[in-house]
């Protein structure tokens, strides 16, 4: 790998790993609101639709972002 190729294989690898990351806590956040609540997680289609959402638009962000600074 170039040095050039170098920088977008650690944008992508940065982003693999804060996506993890994120995603982690948010499964340790839904288990332990389970077990105070004594019930198991369920994800409706209605949250999960608004978890879509909020994934898009975090993305739109990002992409709002970088066409800003051209």
């Amino acid at each position: 790998m170039d040095n050039q190729d170098q920088w977008k294989f650690r944008t992508i690898a940065l982003g693999a790993l804060i996506g993890a990351v994120t995603g982690t806590i948010a499964a340790a956040i839904l288990v332990q609101r389970a077990e105070q609540l004594e019930t198991r997680p369920r994800l409706t289609a209605g949250d999960g639709v608004k978890v879509g959402l909020g994934v898009l638009g975090v993305l739109r962000l990002l992409a709002d972002m970088m066409s800003d600074k051209k």
